[in-house]
């Protein structure tokens, strides 16, 4: 499931995926229930992201003359810059979109989508498997939040909890799979 060929890669997932799991945690906190319970678990999650990220930063540099997936320049790099761009815009065109229609409480959802789509063709830029994955279970849970009543809590809020935990989750799992 998780590919360990190229160590630099999944300490950069580690970084980046903490990092991302304390952005969605952070939007999460948009509207929680009203129990503080809720809110202590998004900080879970993003001090969890942060510490992921902070290793993941610190042995990615270490590790940075390592072998990698992605060579500048090369067909995988031009395909994760291609797909990354179609990302973003595919994030602000629907942010604008649901705007347009007074439906903010879309955003979320929809960019989670874009980000779990956008998961599973870098699973063969990197020959990481587990991005995949990633992008399934994140996608399937902008799903959910995309259809759940948000009279209890935001969208926002399960898009940050379960999507956020399951960045940190993913990317802890590449941090220590490469260590």
């Amino acid at each position: 499931m998780i590919s360990t060929e190229f160590p630099r890669d999944l300490f950069m997932t580690a970084a980046i995926f903490g990092i991302a799991a304390f952005v969605w945690a952070g939007w999460g906190q948009e509207r929680p229930p009203k129990h503080w319970l809720w809110r202590v678990l998004l900080v879970i999650v993003q001090l969890g992201g942060v510490v992921a990220g902070g290793f993941g930063v610190t042995l990615a540099v270490r590790n940075w003359r390592g072998p990698t997936a992605i060579v500048v320049g090369g067909p995988p790099f031009v395909a994760y810059m291609i797909t990354f761009a179609v990302e973003v815009v595919a994030i602000v065109v629907l942010a604008i979109w649901a705007a347009r229609r007074k439906r903010t409480d879309l955003i979320a959802p929809l960019a989670l989508a874009v980000v779990g789509i956008h998961f599973i063709p870098l699973a063969w830029v990197f020959a990481q498997p587990i991005y995949a994955v990633t992008g399934v279970i994140t996608t399937a849970i902008a799903v959910v939040a995309a259809r759940v009543p948000d009279r209890w809590a935001a969208r926002s809020f399960w898009c940050g909890l379960l999507g956020g935990a399951t960045l940190l989750a993913v990317g802890l799992l590449c941090l220590f799979a490469a260590t």
